[in-house]
């Protein structure tokens, strides 16, 4: 976003267009007065002051323009002489990429790093719907700053995923779609009622945050130390039913623990079984969510490194019965068993699949039966419309020869 001063006039000195004393905001994707103005922009450093001779086909051309929205009309053909100056320069951050989460910094932060998903933020804020109406004040006054760890859901989305790419100092102006905010609800705020459908603009500043260390910043111990904490963490989230927020925590203490050659062998031991361990809770949560390819790839990636594993076999096969593919499921089922023929889990899954199967058989039966006695009906009706024609054959053929009555008689 922009903030300039212009005042256009034409070649004999009528002033068409003349911004306030204090210049104008717009968006350089908007163009404002000019549809080139910000092509010109882009080439400005702020403060910069420019003289622009703008001809025709650049401007209005033979068309002109009529007088609207605090301009004067400009007549067709018209050379334009523009006096700009470039006040400021915001930076404007489209952060989902849909245009429902708008960032404008105000100020720019410190260094070149911005907080990622994962890190422990502080942040000051005043919330307000679009009309002014202030709902909730974080670190402003009395009230204390807000702390929280990024990608965690513990903050609306659209600000969540806004903060994420904020640097320490910066400030901006945060504009959020309902989709990205409180949604189609009505939601009680400290200092006001948010009502359904709003959208919500936060005046936010980046106080503090401590990025999350990378796996490759981290010694073997510490990765091994962090994998379980998420993990854990993924339990918890599961046991309360948020499976896609468990998932990406299992995703992530799996990172950590890849096998990359780095650990020794007790090391590697704990490393192995914690990632097994976490694909085979990834399974689950894309079992509860319905992702049934998403289970089959975890399962697969487990039963890579431990061809017997019952439960990858079991949830595999769970994700075969689900995606329709029964004869895949049966294997996984007997080899299962193979490991454990007393696994109650599994005969359950045995049973649920023989029925299944005894259903699409008889299902496919009837079909079979429909389509045959679809083909044999029409084979019948083909042989009576053939007997048909063959009879009118013959009884035109028997009419075509001459009868006694029928007898051509020569008038020479």
């Amino acid at each position: 976003m922009s903030t300039m001063k212009y005042q256009v006039s034409l070649v004999d000195g009528t002033v068409v267009a003349e911004t306030p004393e204090g210049g104008v905001e717009f968006y350089l994707k908007d163009g404002h007065f000019l549809p080139r103005l910000p092509k010109v922009i882009m080439t400005m450093t702020r403060g910069e002051k420019a003289e622009l001779i703008v001809q025709p086909q650049y401007a209005f051309g033979e068309k002109g323009r009529e007088a609207g929205s605090g301009f004067n009309s400009v007549p067709p053909d018209s050379v334009l002489h523009v006096n700009i100056e470039l006040v400021s320069f915001k930076p404007v951050i489209n952060v989902i990429g849909d245009s429902t989460v708008i960032k404008k910094i105000l100020k720019e932060g410190e260094g070149t790093f911005t907080a990622n998903e994962g890190a422990n933020v502080t942040v000051s804020y005043t919330a307000m719907l679009e009309d002014g109406t202030v709902f909730e004040k974080r670190g402003i006054g009395e009230t204390q700053p807000l702390k929280f760890v990024t990608d965690e859901e513990q903050v609306i989305t659209g600000l969540d995923r806004a903060v994420a790419t904020m640097k320490k100092g910066e400030r901006a102006i945060i504009s959020i779609h309902p989709d990205y905010a409180f949604g189609n609800v009505e939601v009680r705020q400290e200092l006001a009622m948010v009502p359904p459908g709003s959208k919500v603009v936060y005046d936010i500043e980046m106080m503090d945050f401590i990025k999350e260390k990378a796996p490759w910043e981290l010694n073997n111990n510490e990765k091994i130390e962090v994998a379980g904490r998420k993990k854990e963490e993924g339990n918890l989230l599961f046991k309360s039913g948020k499976y896609q927020q468990a998932a990406k925590k299992y995703d992530k203490a799996a990172d950590f623990v890849i096998e990359d050659g780095s650990f020794g062998d007790d090391e590697q031991k704990l490393a192995k079984s914690l990632r097994i361990s976490c694909w085979l809770n990834g399974a689950a949560c894309c079992l509860k969510l319905n992702e049934f390819p998403g289970a089959i790839k975890l399962c697969t990636q487990v039963l890579d490194v431990e061809f017997h594993n019952v439960k990858a076999l079991y949830r595999r096969a769970q994700a075969y019965v689900e995606t329709g593919d029964f004869l895949l499921a049966d294997v996984d089922i007997k080899k299962a068993l193979e490991v454990d023929p007393q696994n109650r889990e599994v005969k359950v899954l045995k049973m649920k699949l023989k029925q299944l199967q005894a259903n699409s058989d008889k299902k496919d039966a009837k079909l079979y039966e429909n389509m045959f006695a679809s083909k044999s009906k029409r084979l019948k009706v083909e042989k009576e419309e053939g007997e048909v024609v063959k009879l009118e054959t013959d009884n035109v053929g028997d009419s075509a020869a001459p009868s006694d009555g029928g007898l051509i008689i020569d008038s020479r």
